[in-house]
């Protein structure tokens, strides 16, 4: 009796929505509306999300420089103090991913004031741009209806939604180049073929490589429809002119970071700092100069870790886990029972062409080291077609109950995997709050402990550091601190400790030494004011020996190794690794003879 009453509830609906969905710019509007209104609801529950993974600062930072009218920023002074993960220091200061996500901030950032206006703008718009590429290729009701599940689960509550790291704008782009690729199948119009390359060139500066999954396919099925030698002309020439001049430019900001207008800047980055490759059959690189603790976890650690399991299949990087996690966000329990009638669907040509693109698009991420929903962003407008298509076959098999007993199920059921309830960066938030309303200038020297979570990094600035009322900091050596602090002088100095429960905010006492001591980096590094000089540091070890003891020294590795972080304030390299003979580790040596090997180390 319930059910009779919701499924008579139900026809209603579709009837009422039956009757926007045939207006279709009506219906592209709503979609794109209603998840921007809903969202907007509930900013008093939910309020503007504040960052706290690298990739948010990142795009951020991309926003920043943009909205200050530059595309790189210059190499600060005391660019060691700022390194941070994905971002460079050097030979400029800037993001390394692609750019559309922050442009899209910046334009936000400049007009409004908040970067995160900007994602709940490029919510919409793919919710919009969903629904038109979904009118392409299926009846204005299908098309809605695909929408409004589109809009219900990814919308509002969705991690695209609530917080930096994108996946909208790439989803708004892939969903361009599949509509006009359904437009340019019946009609091949010169205006669709544009587009196409408006979709293509996005998603070349959102997510290039699951961009090109997708729009390699797109380019050579829109070839193929277009072959009659006039339709094919008339199309390819203004599909080949945008590609051109999104193809110029791209080539003209990768000039702006090291000169090479063929390396994208992500591809630069990950060539000079890293270790671990991004696909699981590239070979790791040799370990770079990593001058904080810090990155050194990071790149050495996590990257390297998470590279090894995706390269022996294990069970938190396997094929099957990231097949798991992709089908969870895009699909969820209730969507698969629609996917049931995959057999039937199999024996449609244009679906089996779909849900073949589709096996490649997830074989092309299967071999990346790392996943996360938004690297399959260009994708969603496949996966949302094809669950229309799904959901038009389990009609015609089952009939309509079982349509509308997915759907309800889809749209009640919260994204699993991007649930809008997610760790946010509030510690970090409230101390640039509390700094900010005292007034005045402030630098804050981050010192991270031993059991500090990688994933939750502080140190990141806007574009214009010395102009920032709050300057973000790595503590490093005593000698470099205090050039940090000379070039800073007139800031207020404090010292924050992410990694104590509570988190601490303390004023700056120079004196203290950090515990434990700043990371090993060869001697000889220019970045390191205290190691710069090997014969400096040389003499500052005798001069504080002969301090204290009387020759002739009879001291061990550490022994001489405590004095080199004493007089440095840089913990010395593990002196396992062939200071002393095996098994004899209290074996005294001299000095000469210590530091030869102190020098080899890197």
């Amino acid at each position: 009796m319930v059910w009779r009453i919701i499924d008579e509830r139900l026809r209603r609906l579709e009837g009422r929505l039956g009757s926007i969905a045939r207006r279709k710019w009506l219906a592209i509007l709503l979609a794109g509306l209603a998840p921007l209104v809903v969202r907007a609801m509930l900013l008093p529950w939910l309020p503007v999300p504040t960052p706290r993974v690298q990739d948010e600062f990142s795009h951020l930072l991309v926003a920043d420089t943009f909205a200050h009218g530059r595309l790189v920023n210059p190499v600060h002074p005391m660019w060691v103090h700022f390194e941070s993960m994905h971002i460079i220091v050097r030979p400029v200061y800037a993001s390394v991913f692609p750019v559309a996500q922050g442009a899209v901030l910046a334009l936000a950032q400049v007009l409004t004031g908040c970067p995160w206006i900007g994602v709940w703008l490029s919510v919409g718009l793919m919710c919009a741009a969903l629904c038109w590429m979904l009118q392409g290729w299926v009846s204005p009701g299908w098309a809605f209806m695909g929408a409004v599940l589109t809009a219900a689960r990814f919308g509002v509550t969705s991690y695209w939604m609530n917080s930096y790291w994108g996946g909208a704008v790439a989803a708004a782009a892939g969903a361009l180049v599949l509509g006009a690729l359904g437009r340019i199948r019946k009609r091949g119009r010169w205006q669709d073929a544009v587009v196409l390359g408006i979709g293509l060139v996005i998603l070349a500066n959102s997510r290039p490589y699951e961009g090109a999954l997708l729009g390699l396919p797109a380019v050579a099925a829109a070839v193929w429809w277009m072959r009659g030698k006039a339709r094919l002309l008339a199309s390819l020439l203004p599909l080949v002119v945008v590609l051109s001049v999104g193809a110029a430019a791209l080539s003209y900001y990768c000039s702006r970071f090291n000169g090479n207008p063929l390396q994208l800047p992500y591809s630069f980055y990950r060539n000079t700092m890293t270790m671990a490759p991004h696909f699981i059959w590239q070979a790791p690189r040799a370990e770079p100069v990593y001058h904080h603790r810090v990155l050194w976890w990071f790149y050495a650690g996590w990257e390297m870790n998470s590279y090894q399991d995706a390269k022996a299949n294990r069970a938190s990087r396997s094929v099957q886990t990231k097949a798991l996690h992709y089908w969870r966000f895009f699909v969820g329990p209730f969507l698969s029972l629609p996917f049931l009638t995959l057999p039937w669907m199999w024996r449609r040509r244009r679906v089996r062409c779909l849900l073949m693109v589709a096996g490649l698009f997830f074989a092309g991420l299967a071999v990346e080291v790392w996943d996360s929903p938004h690297y399959a962003a260009p994708a969603m407008a496949l996966v949302i077609l094809l669950s229309v298509e799904a959901l038009r076959q389990l009609r015609v098999s089952l009939g309509p109950y079982w349509v509308r007993l997915a759907f309800l199920g889809c749209i009640l059921t919260p994204v699993v995997g991007g649930s809008g309830v997610r760790s946010t960066g509030a510690a970090r938030a409230a101390i640039l709050d509390r700094l900010e309303a005292q007034g005045g200038r402030h630098l804050v020297l981050v010192r991270c402990g031993p059991a500090h979570d990688v994933g939750d990094e502080w140190v990141y600035n806007s574009a214009d550091i010395d102009a920032a009322s709050v300057v973000w900091s790595r503590e490093m050596d005593p000698t470099s601190n205090r050039e940090l602090l000379d070039y800073f002088s007139g800031r207020r100095v404090w010292l924050a400790q992410p990694d104590t429960r509570p988190v601490q905010l303390s004023p700056y006492d120079p004196s203290m030494l950090p515990d434990p001591p700043f990371r090993y980096v060869p001697l000889g590094s220019r970045a390191i004011t205290a190691l710069r000089s090997p014969d400096e540091v040389r003499r500052k070890i005798l001069s504080l020996v002969a301090s204290q003891y009387t020759a002739p020294y009879h001291f061990s590795c550490d022994q001489w190794s405590y004095f080199f972080a004493a007089v440095t304030g840089v913990e010395s390299p593990d002196t396992a690794h062939g200071c002393f003979p095996p098994g004899n580790r209290g074996q005294t040596v001299g000095f000469d003879q210590w530091f030869t090997w102190l020098q080899a180390q890197r």
